[in-house]
């Protein structure tokens, strides 16, 4: 090699190297300037497959930031152990690695499959550290063909280590910008949630101390990536909590997938969970993705966890404490980053006595639970919840619904609820929709509440007589209200004299002063 021909090969490492510190130190997203740099080594220095593997944090392994030439296919594939391989062996060793021939290292595991049949190939492989001061971050690599043998492959080594060192300095830089802006977007999260009032998230209703006691808890959990398990009656608002644990964290921008355990059979559960390939059963005419494939980097909700099978239960085990998963009929290991919450109205301690849900199953999804009261041990949030749903419905149906009548309320409150929120929720909804007033009357609410026994203990039928005077005192409460307890005006609008009302509040003990705001 002549000397011009080194002083030209530096000159042109030199224009190269000029032309991605340009790159790198004007960018703030460390795909698109990495992509960039791979591109100008490409274009300039005919170095292939330019790829840059950055170790995850959060799983240990060492995943592919960037790859010129290689597709989302073959980049979710290039994920190695560090060790495994040549890329995982420089990483470990810290120290950089030429492979002359790569059709000839049985190290060499071609995992992205961007290079097709590599016995027929001469290209070589250069791998070089990617360091953050002593720690070793990373590799970057390149494809390389020499025409004239490997004598080049010196000078190439050098300029990949000059660029590696930018590299890292890149990224440090932008991770610790990102970084300070994550912390300051879960302090401003974390501002706006403590300034809401009484800590209210999203749809969820309710101000009762047994509410705010479920506020605290998601608060805690929130931007964990700890398992969550929602304990509670059908209809306490499990789902709300799951949605509400999503869409405040730092993953709200990923996935929100709902899995209802239940509802499907244990062969259909596992594929609907796990995915499948082409031909692994009866039917599986083409691969499906699973359910953690699709939540990646968000969250996913199992919905009455309590209902799944012994079988599929071992499975899932795997998968919530290592978060590695195979779909059916293959044996390759998937790894995925996915929020589990879960959900049952199960007493899943009776199940582990009784050997229906495994132990070590239960213990790694309790590790945070949440129990949602129900709506009878919350009696204070009832009309809060009634007059959202009437607010709700309303709109919906374009009726102009303003109030509750206080006879409805005290049917309302006195009920046991034994649906809980949702059966609150359907009761309000056939309300409005059979209300042809401004008003929620007894009569628009269902036979249940009117029959129920904590309206009518002894079941007896109301005589004439009673059903008049509740009739005649609903109307003046209502007269009352509207009037602002002004019992002139109240007398005027039922057409009848002030003597009369008078007469009417003082018989049935109604005091008009508690009306005078308006409660409209």
């Amino acid at each position: 090699m002549t000397k011009h021909h080194d002083i030209a090969t530096q000159l042109e490492d030199l224009r190269c190297l000029y032309e991605i510190t340009k790159s790198l130190a004007s960018s703030t997203d460390l795909k698109e300037c990495l992509s960039r740099t791979m591109e100008t080594i490409d274009s300039m220095k005919q170095m292939e497959n330019g790829t840059v593997t950055i170790i995850n944090p959060s799983t240990g392994k060492l995943e592919i930031e960037v790859a010129h030439g290689i597709n989302a296919e073959g980049r979710k594939r290039g994920k190695y152990q560090i060790g495994e391989g040549i890329t995982g062996r420089v990483v470990a060793s810290g120290e950089p690695i030429i492979v002359p021939h790569i059709a000839e290292e049985p190290m060499f595991l071609n995992k992205t499959r961007a290079r097709g049949d590599l016995s027929n190939q001469t290209r070589s492989f250069l791998c070089v550290p990617v360091r953050d001061g002593k720690q070793v971050i990373g590799a970057l690599s390149v494809d390389r063909i020499y025409q004239d043998g490997i004598s080049e492959a010196d000078a190439d080594l050098r300029f990949l280590t000059i660029l590696s060192s930018l590299i890292a300095q890149t990224t440090h830089r932008i991770q610790t910008v990102n970084q300070e802006q994550d912390d300051l977007r879960v302090e401003n999260l974390k501002l706006k949630r403590e300034l809401s009032e009484k800590n209210k998230i999203n749809d969820i209703q309710g101000n009762s101390s047994r509410m705010q006691e479920v506020y605290g808890m998601i608060h805690r959990v929130v931007d964990s990536n700890a398992t969550v398990l929602l304990r509670g009656e059908s209809g306490t608002g499990k789902t709300l909590v799951a949605k509400a644990l999503h869409y405040n964290s730092k993953r709200k921008e990923k996935p929100f997938i709902v899995v209802n355990c239940s509802a499907l059979p244990e062969t259909l559960l596992e594929s609907e969970l796990f995915g499948h390939e082409k031909g692994a059963f009866t039917g599986a005419t083409e691969r499906k993705y699973g359910r953690f494939e699709q939540a990646e980097g968000g969250t996913l909700f199992l919905d009455e966890i309590g209902e799944i099978s012994l079988a599929v239960q071992v499975k899932l085990l795997n998968v919530v404490q290592e978060r590695i998963f195979q779909r059916l009929g293959s044996a390759k290991s998937i790894s995925c980053d996915v929020r589990l919450v879960a959900a049952t109205n199960r007493d899943l301690e009776s199940a582990v006595q009784d050997k229906s849900f495994r132990e070590d199953l239960y213990y790694r999804l309790n590790v945070f639970p949440v129990y949602m009261p129900a709506l009878r041990e919350r009696r204070t949030d009832i009309l809060l919840l009634a007059e959202y749903f009437l607010e709700k419905y309303s709109a919906e149906n374009n009726q102009s619904i303003k109030r509750i009548s206080t006879p409805a309320i005290d049917m309302l409150i006195q009920y046991h609820w034994p649906g809980n929120v949702r059966e609150l929720q359907n009761c309000m909804e056939r309300a409005v929709l059979i209300c042809d007033g401004d008003t929620i009357k007894g009569i628009h609410l269902p036979p249940t509440l009117q029959t129920s026994e904590s309206i009518n203990p002894e079941k007896n039928p109301l005589s004439l007589s009673a059903s008049v005077e509740n009739f005649e005192k609903d109307i003046i409460i209502e007269g009352l209200k509207k009037n602002r307890g002004n019992q002139t005006k109240t007398a005027k609008d039922l057409d009848t004299s002030l003597r009369i009302i008078n007469y009417k509040v003082h018989q049935y003990n109604i005091d008009p002063k508690t009306f005078k705001i308006n409660t409209q």
